[in-house]
């Protein structure tokens, strides 16, 4: 296994040295915490020179997150000859009280309504040969006044329209006197202007080292603000719409002769799918999957899109149901579409490794600084766990995280028993000679191994002539 003291020693241009030295106690230590992790915890079990107070320190020390995610990846992630998909998203972290910096009310999607808690934009770069996620930028939301007065009295608005007051029907048709509008000149809503603000800078950080193209969001940005945005960051987006949206073929050359100015063709129909643009038909476990891939014009876009369309029907029942993806790359393949819009997922195996084994959920810090640290701390985390567990799988394939904490807690024990060696030997009967005392030393490699194996879920391993796998001589040496 690598040495971590130098991983992180080598974050030195954009750390100071003494961060460093803090950041490497605070990362040892929650390798091997098995609960909640929060600042006492953490103090607990770090070795000496983490004590609670040099914990409190680093939570209150303005650190560049973004730059030093960057760093750590093209020191040790980045791969010269991979492709990398930019990919965003929200995760929301419910949190009581009334003081933690940005508590507000976000939608949920695992509890499927609004709760109290704070909420992170997340930006990363998917590699598409490793097929995993590394977590760049993480910025909070926070929601201005006016922002909030404003989604209250659409949710308002929205109530009255539904509700039957017996008022007057709004006439059907174009109202009189409005004019053409420029669909490419549009104003962003706060929410896309963060996020363009907050791309842009890592767009910037990013510069040419690597060429990215695309931009994958999940379909909550399926609209023509969103694709707007992204255009204006110079990468086409990959998103989801709704599977009920009105998309019109292009017109056919006759209908264009007829009339030369027409936009829109024949409105795509979902149940007959013209045979032409079928790419693939595949049947599996009593499913056939189809995929379409067309050309298509919507009316709240400006520009063409391209529209690919999986259908899929049960055999026995003969029931249908069908996903629409999109990009503003007309030349992208329907195949590769999917497969990126598919690796968009591996952000939200980041959120579910910072939540449960990094303390992303668990942090009780109030201030500013010290939430902006506890979850870039936590991305962190993730990121250097993707470098663990490559060299870690070597010895011990199919490991995830859990393992990798489980081999550092058993680690962590193993080494606090042989501190107490000395003081073992002396407590040897006094008859006891070199040969007993060299034959103890013999099994120490043994007893670690067997202490750090303890809690692993994948144990098999190549083991070493010695009887102990080959990361466990590298740590012990």
């Amino acid at each position: 296994m690598p040495d971590i003291l130098s991983l992180l020693l080598n974050l030195q241009p954009v750390l100071t040295k003494t961060t460093c030295r803090q950041l490497y106690q605070i990362v040892m230590a929650m390798l091997v915490m098995p609960a909640h992790i929060t600042q006492r915890g953490i103090a607990r079990w770090a070795d000496k020179g983490g004590s609670y107070r040099t914990v409190h320190r680093f939570f209150h020390t303005n650190i560049d997150w973004m730059q030093v995610n960057w760093l750590q990846f093209l020191m040790r992630l980045y791969v010269a000859t991979d492709t990398y998909l930019l990919v965003g998203d929200e995760t929301v972290v419910k949190k009581a009280g009334k003081h933690t910096f940005g508590l507000d009310r976000f939608f949920s999607s695992l509890a499927d309504r609004p709760v109290a808690g704070v909420a992170f934009f997340a930006l990363a770069l998917v590699s598409v040969q490793k097929r995993q996620a590394y977590t760049l930028s993480v910025q909070q939301v926070v929601r201005t006044q006016d922002e909030k007065d404003r989604a209250r009295q659409k949710r308002e608005d929205r109530k009255t329209k539904n509700r039957k007051t017996g008022g007057t029907v709004k006439k059907a048709g174009r109202p009189k006197g409005s004019k053409n509008k420029n669909k490419e000149q549009i104003t962003l809503s706060p929410e896309l202007g963060r996020i363009l603000l907050w791309t842009q800078k890592l767009l910037t950080l990013i510069g040419k080292k690597i060429a990215l193209h695309y931009f994958v969001l999940d379909g909550h940005f399926g609209n023509h603000p969103s694709y707007q945005m992204t255009r204006q960051l110079g990468l086409h987006l990959i998103s989801k719409m709704r599977h009920d949206a009105q998309l019109y073929l292009l017109p056919t050359e006759a209908q264009k002769q007829a009339c030369p100015r027409l936009q829109y063709g024949q409105r795509l129909d979902y149940d007959n799918l013209p045979a032409a643009s079928r790419v693939s038909c595949q049947k599996e476990e009593g499913y056939e999957r189809e995929v379409y891939q067309i050309q298509c014009r919507h009316k709240d876009f400006a520009e063409v899109l391209n529209i690919v369309v999986i259908v899929k029907t049960h055999l026995v029942s003969g029931r249908r149901g069908h996903v629409l993806l999109f990009s503003s790359d007309l030349a992208l393949e329907a195949l590769t579409l999917i497969d990126y819009y598919g690796l968009r997922f591996q952000i939200e195996f980041e959120f579910r490794d910072a939540k449960q084994h990094f303390g992303l959920s668990d942090f009780v810090c109030v201030g500013e600084t010290s939430v902006h640290n506890a979850v870039g701390l936590s991305f962190f985390l993730g990121n250097l766990s993707c470098h663990l567990l490559e060299r870690f799988g070597e010895s011990f394939p199919e490991a995830g995280v859990v393992d990798l904490k489980s081999y550092y807690r058993g680690r962590r024990y193993a080494l606090e028993t042989l501190k107490c060696l000395p003081s073992a030997l002396k407590c040897l009967p006094e008859f006891a000679d070199g040969i007993v005392c060299s034959g103890v030393l013999s099994r120490l490699e043994s007893v670690v191994d067997q202490v750090c194996r303890l809690g692993l879920i994948h144990p098999g391993g190549k083991v070493a002539s010695g009887g102990a796998p080959t990361a466990t001589m590298e740590l012990c040496t």
